[in-house]
């Protein structure tokens, strides 16, 4: 497997061998297709971080990622959700297959 790159929290990773891509989470490994890919990043950029900063919004500041059809289920506080931004951003671009982050989320 080869690294594609490395944030503070995760590594993306991409094996040539299945052509699969590979999310270490810290706690967990998961694989995703290219099509899961994407619709990773398409959950990502739908999070509102201006809700982490208002109370009557998000109370306590974490948000609930479902990834994969339901397989993972993660619990990712506001550092976590910047940070996983930041890795899809920039892994996207190095793949050569990045495109505008959305400046409000809809």
């Amino acid at each position: 497997m080869t690294k594609v790159y490395a944030s503070k929290f995760y590594t993306l990773y991409q094996s040539d061998q299945d052509r699969r891509y590979y999310i270490d989470f810290g706690q967990k490994m998961v694989k995703f297709s290219f099509c899961q890919l994407l619709a990773l990043r398409q959950k990502i950029y739908a999070v509102s971080i201006e809700d982490h900063f208002d109370s009557d919004l998000n109370k306590h500041g974490f948000e609930i990622l479902i990834l994969c059809n339901k397989e993972h289920l993660f619990l990712l506080n506001t550092f976590e959700v910047l940070d996983l931004m930041e890795m899809v951003k920039y892994s996207f671009s190095l793949l050569g297959i990045s495109s505008e982050i959305p400046l409000t989320s809809s």
